[in-house]
């Protein structure tokens, strides 16, 4: 038995204080540093919320057949994939910005025309503000990192609830 392996419940609430720390950040960035969130920022912290979301129901439901497992690993990476198209549009952007820079309206205004599914598909063609880019780290943007945090945690979940699990009275 291998006494690095961790549990499901527990790779689930790493994943989960993942999201967590990612949003948190989000939240600094945007109140301390000033650098207020496009449209697509607000989708993709929708999706960290929703794959937070998720792995942590996972993590408290624990199952023990694979089965269930699996439908909980599936269901995050769902989350993910869905982050995943959000941030991926977004670094597009940045990379490709449109050729007449405009600011496009509010996500609230966009909401109150198109409602929540409405916005979700115009964000899609979002111009203007979505292609600036506000900060970096290692020469990538706040949305290629977010990708990349998709990616990691959505094969994470994949991982935890598709991996084998040794019988023991001890793991859940």
């Amino acid at each position: 038995m291998n006494p690095f392996r961790w549990s499901f419940r527990h790779q689930f609430l790493l994943g989960a204080f993942a999201c967590a720390a990612l949003l948190g950040y989000a939240l600094f960035v945007q109140f301390q540093l000033g650098i207020q969130p496009c449209p697509f920022c607000i989708f993709q912290r929708i999706c960290f919320a929703a794959l937070g979301l998720v792995f942590l129901l996972g993590a408290v439901h624990a199952p023990r057949a694979p089965g269930a497992r699996k439908a909980w690993a599936l269901l995050a990476f769902v989350a993910a994939a869905a982050g995943m198209g959000y941030a991926g549009r977004h670094s597009w952007v940045q990379l490709h910005p449109p050729e007449l820079p405009s600011c496009g309206p509010g996500l609230n205004f966009i909401v109150e025309q198109y409602s929540w599914l409405g916005a979700a598909r115009k964000v899609l063609q979002a111009t203007g503000d979505c292609s600036n880019i506000d900060w970096q780290f290692l020469g990538l943007s706040m949305p290629m990192w977010a990708f990349a945090w998709f990616v990691v945690l959505g094969l994470g979940a994949l991982h935890a609830g598709f991996q084998r699990r040794q019988s023991s009275l001890f793991r859940r």
